[in-house]
């Protein structure tokens, strides 16, 4: 999903999409299609909007990071379920692996997901890692018990989560999961609904735990992410 404009990330983002800036000096999709690609993937739709030429020419045909890579459009940010809708349009089919670009998981993150969900033999899957109180209210919150999802709520009420695990944006969707695409309230559009309508439809969820990830919120993550010596004793 790198279709996003980055809001938070203004001004930086009126010239350069998100995925394209930079986390230890590398750009944030350029990092992630090596994840894929090392994850075993071979095919990989890049969802675009904001500024897409750019994202285009950073990812090309997907040669240089041993991918296919294919594009899908979103014109308007109508959400993360919204963007798995067009790469299903697109020619993508499940199972789905979906992460966001502007995410750098630790290394061997995602190949280690994806083989706990195939072994959980469950519907989907959602990637969950412990976060500060702080951040719950821009993430999607999740409850979780023996290592199934109980619940997800997309960027709770500060205070109304009651759990310190919120999802990483890494999911894996089966078909039976896909399914439910159609139907979601919106606009926007999000996964965090799609999980939580097959929860209370008695599908199970694996929730996979991960360590901790790196993004790119606002300008000042992009100094942190790149200069840490800047920050040194402080």
């Amino acid at each position: 999903m790198a279709a996003g404009e980055g809001r938070r990330l203004r001004p930086l983002t009126e010239r350069w999409p998100k995925p394209v800036l930079p986390i230890d000096g590398r750009p944030v999709l350029a990092t992630l299609l090596h994840e894929l690609a090392q994850a075993g993937l071979a095919r990989v739709w890049i969802v675009v909007g904001h500024l897409p030429g750019q994202v285009r020419s950073l990812a090309g045909d997907g040669r240089a990071f041993g991918l296919e890579v294919r594009y899908a459009e979103q014109p308007e940010a109508r959400g993360s379920a919204d963007a798995v809708s067009r790469a299903l349009e697109a020619g993508a089919t499940p199972p789905l692996l979906v992460s966001a670009a502007d995410t750098v998981f630790e290394p061997g993150t995602v190949a280690r997901a994806r083989e706990c969900w195939l072994a959980s033999g469950t519907a989907g899957a959602l990637a969950v890692r412990s976060v500060a109180a702080e951040e719950l209210p821009e993430r999607s919150a999740v409850r979780v018990g023996d290592g199934r999802l109980l619940s997800v709520v997309e960027k709770p009420p500060p205070g109304g989560s009651g759990s310190p695990l919120a999802g990483a944006p890494l999911w894996f969707l089966g078909a039976e999961l896909c399914a439910g695409l159609d139907d979601l309230p919106g606009p926007p559009f999000e996964l965090a609904s799609l999980a939580q309508r097959a929860i209370e439809r008695g599908l199970a969820l694996a929730a996979v735990e991960i360590g901790p990830t790196r993004d790119l919120t606002r300008p000042e993550d992009v100094v942190r992410e790149n200069f840490a010596y800047l920050s040194r004793g402080r």
